[in-house]
């Protein structure tokens, strides 16, 4: 029987399909990396640090100042000074004084300072937010405890107000590449599929006319089949027998030898 042959190639659409899910496939897997690099390593990190309960043993404004750099257009920059303020707190969880800080990035700016105020060219401005920081905790939160963040093993001097970094960053590192992943993947196996499908009905179909043929011409009599292979005139290789001139009359009259003879 001979073998069905059927057409593999994939469509216009169905190669852009393919194409879209492949690149949605790369865009995850690259986003992926980037965030997991620049995002989900610090958050991972922030949320080591374990709450505690913390209280102000003392504030205190030493007489260094230090520099911040702040921005005045595309390509103006420039330095300001901004007055140093520390902020010791008793932290529950190792039961020590701990230097308090506003949050990570700020820990990680000025290890010294309890807070960085936003850099502004006029330094009164820079002076006046620090203030502002050491009047609340002096006069509101004095001996208040209040929630603060403690990682014994990379910072056992130093606590954290708030965190850079949540869960919510954890969700949104992992959500939205996975989404990307998985909607790329799907893209891919349902057109592969739907093409792997198209195939295999086409091949059906061929299939089954070559089977309606087959029976109707096992269906036909023998007689009508071969009537032209038995036809004696189709048939005979002889050109004097099979010419219509060498055929007799339909009248003729047989002669007789006798008569021939007189």
């Amino acid at each position: 029987m001979a073998k069905i042959r059927v057409s593999y190639e994939y469509s216009e659409a169905e190669d852009k399909s393919i194409r879209l899910g492949l690149f949605l496939i790369a865009c995850g897997i690259l986003s992926l990396f980037i965030l997991g690099f620049c995002w989900l390593s610090p958050t991972l990190q922030s949320l080591q640090s374990k709450p505690a309960n913390c209280t102000v043993v003392s504030v205190l404004r030493p007489e260094e100042m230090f520099e911040c750099v702040f921005t005045c257009g595309a390509d103006c920059k420039g330095t300001s000074l901004y007055p140093c303020l520390q902020i010791f707190v008793n932290n529950s969880e190792s039961n020590s004084v701990a230097l308090l800080h506003f949050d990570e990035q700020q820990l990680v700016l000025n290890p010294k300072c309890s807070f960085v105020p936003p850099c502004e060219r006029d330094n009164q401005k820079n002076r006046d937010s620090v203030l502002w920081w050491e009047d609340y905790f002096t006069k509101e939160v004095n001996s208040q405890s209040f929630i603060c963040f403690f990682n014994q093993q990379r910072r056992p001097d130093d606590v954290l107000w708030r965190r850079s970094h949540d869960t919510s960053v954890l969700l949104h590192c992992v959500l939205w590449p996975m989404v990307s992943l998985l909607l790329g993947t799907l893209i891919v196996l349902l057109t592969v599929c739907a093409r792997s499908l198209a195939v295999r009905a086409e091949a059906l179909q061929k299939r089954k006319c070559s089977y309606e043929v087959c029976q109707d011409l096992s269906a036909m009599p023998p007689d009508r089949c071969g009537s032209k292979a038995r036809d004696p005139l189709t048939t005979n290789s002889d050109p004097e027998l099979s010419s219509p001139s060498r055929t007799l009359p339909l009248f003729a009259v047989p002669v007789r030898r006798r008569d021939r003879e007189h």
